[in-house]
């Protein structure tokens, strides 16, 4: 998968399950709005991601890498509220994050091994 569709996918599952999470609680927590927020900046970057912009690819990557490390926290609250919805939401938003890391990273050890 080419890396602006692995940050496009990540983007929509982040607003997604982001606007799912607020919604959907019954004590809607304006923190649970960050990961919307996050994917739509994402989301904007698709476009001169796909352009070839390198500068706008290491931010996404530095950007999915400090929400990856935020998702951790909503997790262990998940957990300790016993809440399963909750974790499989977390964790739904942390794999494709963590995939779209993984895109990353093996793009630019190709582009590296091209040179």
């Amino acid at each position: 998968m080419k890396p602006y569709l692995a940050n496009l996918l990540n983007s929509i599952v982040l607003i997604l399950i982001g606007l799912w999470s607020y919604f959907g609680s019954e004590t809607p927590s304006f923190t649970a709005l960050i990961p919307v927020f996050a994917g739509v900046v994402l989301l904007a970057m698709v476009k001169p991601m796909q352009g070839g912009n390198r500068v706008v690819a290491h931010i996404v990557v530095t950007l999915t890498f400090l929400l990856l490390i935020s998702l951790v926290k909503p997790l262990t609250g998940a957990i300790g509220r016993d809440s399963q919805i909750g974790v499989v939401r977390v964790v739904i938003m942390m794999a494709t994050s963590l995939y779209a890391m993984i895109i990353f990273i093996k793009s630019f050890v190709d582009a590296r091994v091209k040179k």
